[in-house]
């Protein structure tokens, strides 16, 4: 909302300095936005008046005039405007004027004296209009300063108002706002019924009464469709945003934006009986005064005669019933449409106006016939004509409801942490011009027409701390017992979790919990994700079950880059259905941590040969971050991963996750060219772990002996190394894979897997006999349990 310093001035006139009433306004919930200067400064440029205009006698463009100043005397000023004349009124920039970027100085053009310059609209920087001079009213007061005659030390302030204050889209509304946090005097303009001077009117049906509940019409008969706006009229719309249009119609712009109602004139004329608020009929069309052609939907009121649809009702009126210069009879409409009808109905067509901004926020359903009132009585002031009686239909039961609101003063004091006493509340709703009865130290306030936001008791504690302002609430510091919370040495937090994958050389990265059905389908398998009832975008509509897609998504979005090297990590929910026999079905949660790979393990040096990142560094990865605790590995199909290079991640020998590499569909459907590796755990078992515990450090040598068994070529890894451990005596430290054999000298269908075996005791040194033993043990359980035998 934009509008002029000086008109809301003229309704209410505190003593504060345009800064100071900003401030005001913005710290009352009404943010000032932008505050402009309605010219730029420049001095000592005067109204004068054209005495005569010669042609110069050395340039074909130039003229040579004679100007009356005023009290600086009659001037000789050399003029290259298009449209000089004599006796015409323009501003004149007198000698030692300075204009914006430009200083006014004697001057000699083309061998004649020249004593200052005529101006146009864009030198004085009103406009970028530079067609010729500003022309001024002919009764322009002469040697006036032109500042103060077209009023241009004023400051267009633009508001930033919330959705719930349309009474504030209006100078009365800002007015009324002023005066009740000032106390200032309210001036506004007294609005007198208009006596009719005839008895023509135009029935009005409401064949939509829950789309137009009051409607308002009045025929004016004579008007002079061709008189010109008045200066103060037109100069106040204009410094609101609205273009002069004509006198009838910058009439119902004007009280639109005094009021907040909006109006619309058709030509009685073009009319044919009844007005009807009614919906469209089927295939029915419309020329809108934009000269867009319309079809309307189901829902959208219009307003019609007998014959036609002649407007969209809240909207825009149409091109055929439109009043022009040839207008001289004219049907006035001031109507009232609920917010839920018009809302949407405008953006819908691609457009927006100012009546439908209103109507979709919410317009005073009391206000119709005062603004046709205040309408009727500028119409006659400017274009003449005789007004008829006002025709006014009513559906009283589909008007909004007043319902009476209890405001407690103990709970406005308790709710805003200062003490309020009854009479320091009752000025203040006096001072809103809310209606309210007591009923002790409580008020039963019924909130006025204008005020659709006044529905529970909190909207009226907020009214209070609007008015005693925001400023004026103290801030008090909270106050509370500090303590030293104890840290588990058991637990990790879900930082020193990032820290140690950011330590891995991972950067983290934080997506969307949304994601597209088709990431859901492709990287969990999931055909019936949990969807999103209002999706913010369409390829965001359901709910993650899996960290793998994002990672994914980082992945492509990084090489369409050319970054080539990734190693992200993401800690996240996931959400998942609880199965239909769960005891409480619904929905879980669980935070998971996962991690994508991609590109070289390290970025190009000369201290390393370039190496793609594989499976078994993220194995790696994984291991540093469990570690001192074991993780097992065993072979698993998952919808995102390759089906011989993934692996279900062991803790504890309960399943915790899933790392390998990305099934070779997807990396041709997201073009990722290489397959990076992925993993993804849940985050509860990396955050649980063990406390320290000292071991002592052993003083006698640790033996080693490396053992290779041949086993089954479809033999796991992970269950052979599982029953070894289980069976290893109490010396034995450590048993590891550290070489895979296949081929010649094993029989077919065979494999050879190479273990080293770490043995020590910290009291002794070791028999022979006991590490045989031990070795003999492992042996055996591989052997029994497996089908393992000695590689000779």
């Amino acid at each position: 909302m934009q509008f002029p310093e000086s008109w809301l001035r003229a309704l209410v006139n505190p003593p504060l300095s345009t800064a100071e009433l900003c401030h005001l306004l913005t710290m009352a919930g009404l943010e000032v936005e932008e505050t402009l200067p309605v010219a730029p400064a420049f001095s000592n440029i005067v109204v004068a008046r054209v005495l005569s205009v010669e042609k110069h006698p050395d340039a074909d463009k130039l003229k040579l005039c004679k100007v009356d100043t005023g009290e600086h005397g009659v001037l000789q000023i050399v003029c290259g405007a298009p449209n000089v004349a004599a006796e015409m009124v323009v501003p004149c920039a007198l000698v030692g004027a300075k204009l914006p970027g430009l200083e006014i100085k004697k001057a000699k053009v083309r061998g004649l004296d020249s004593f200052g310059m005529l101006c146009s609209a864009r030198e004085l920087g009103l406009s970028d209009d530079h067609g010729g001079l500003l022309p001024l009213p002919d009764d322009a007061p002469i040697g006036q300063d032109v500042r103060k005659y077209l009023n241009l030390d004023d400051t267009l302030i633009t508001l930033k108002l919330t959705p719930n204050r349309a009474d504030c889209l209006s100078l009365t509304g800002i007015a009324r706002e002023v005066a009740a946090l000032t106390g200032a005097p309210l001036s506004l303009p007294e609005v007198q019924p208009v006596a009719p001077a005839h008895q023509d009117t135009r029935a009005v049906v409401l064949d939509a009464p829950d789309a137009c509940p009051r409607y308002c019409g009045r025929i004016v008969r004579g008007v002079n469709a061709k008189a010109p706006t008045p200066d103060w009229m037109r100069q106040r719309i204009e410094r609101c945003g609205v273009r002069s249009i004509s006198a009838l119609v910058d009439v119902t712009n004007y009280v639109m934006l005094e009021l907040g109602q909006p109006l619309h004139a058709f030509d009685d004329a073009r009319l044919q009986g009844a007005i009807h608020v009614r919906y469209p009929q089927a295939g029915e069309a419309l020329m809108l005064l934009n000269e867009q052609k319309v079809a309307p939907a189901a829902d959208t009121a219009l307003i019609a005669d007998d014959a036609r649809a002649l407007a969209m009702a809240g909207v825009m009126g149409g091109e055929e019933s439109g009043i022009n210069n040839a207008t001289t009879d004219l049907f006035l409409e001031s109507a009232f449409f609920p917010p839920v009808v018009i809302a949407g109905k405008a953006r819908a067509l691609g457009f927006s106006s100012d009546a439908s901004y209103r109507y979709e926020r919410g317009v005073d359903f009391e206000l119709q016939r005062k603004a046709m009132e205040r309408a009727t009585q500028l119409i006659l002031d400017i274009c003449g004509g005789t007004p008829g009686p006002i025709v006014e239909a009513v559906a009283t039961d589909k008007l909004p409801l007043r319902k009476s609101v209890t405001l407690r003063t103990a709970r406005a004091a308790r709710v805003l942490g200062i003490e309020f006493t009854a009479a320091q509340i009752e000025k203040l709703m006096a001072g809103l011009g809310f209606a309210y009865r007591r009923d002790g130290d409580d008020f039963v306030v019924t909130p006025p027409s204008h005020r659709f936001d006044m529905e529970i008791e909190e909207d009226l504690i907020e009214e209070i701390a609007r008015l005693h302002g925001y400023d004026n609430i103290p801030s008090v510091p909270p106050k509370g017992p500090l303590a030293m919370l104890p840290v588990s040495e058991s637990r990790r937090s879900p930082m020193q979790a990032r820290r140690l994958m950011a330590e891995r050389g991972f950067h983290e990265v934080v997506n969307f919990s949304f994601v597209d059905a088709a990431w859901e389908k492709d990287f969990a398998g999931n055909d019936a994700p949990i969807v999103l009832a209002n999706p913010i975008a369409s390829q965001m509509g359901v709910m993650r079950t899996t960290l793998i897609g994002g990672l994914v998504g980082t992945l492509v979005a990084n090489r369409k880059r050319q970054n080539e090297r990734v190693r992200a990590f993401e800690v996240g929910r996931c959400f998942l259905r609880e199965p239909a026999a769960a005891p409480v079905p619904g929905f879980r949660q669980p935070l998971r941590l996962g991690a994508i790979g991609a590109g070289n393990v390290l970025p190009e040096q000369w201290g390393a040969p370039a190496r793609r990142t594989d499976f078994f560094d993220l194995k790696g990865d994984l291991e540093a971050l469990f570690a001192p605790r074991y993780l097992g590995f065993e072979k698993v199909e998952h919808p995102s991963l390759h089906p011989g290079r993934s692996a279900t991640v062991l803790l504890d020998g309960k399943s915790i996750g899933v790392l390998g590499e990305l099934h070779p569909l997807w990396v041709q459907k997201y073009d990722l060219g290489a397959a990076p590796t992925v993993f993804e755990i849940d985050l509860d078992t990396l955050l649980a772990t063990q406390m320290p515990e000292y071991r002592e450090v052993s003083r006698y040598p640790a033996v080693v002996r490396d053992i290779a068994l041949v086993v089954s070529q479809e033999q796991a890894l992970q269950p052979l190394l599982d029953a070894m451990k289980a069976a290893a005596p109490a010396i034995v430290l450590e048993v590891c894979l550290f070489d895979v054999f296949q081929g010649k000298g094993l029989p077919e269908g065979q494999k050879s897997l190479a273990f080293r075996v770490v043995m020590q005791d910290t009291a002794r040194t070791l028999a022979d006999a006991e590490v045989d033993a031990a070795v003999a043990a492992l042996i055996e359980a591989a052997k029994v349990k497996f089908g393992a035998s000695l590689r000779n």
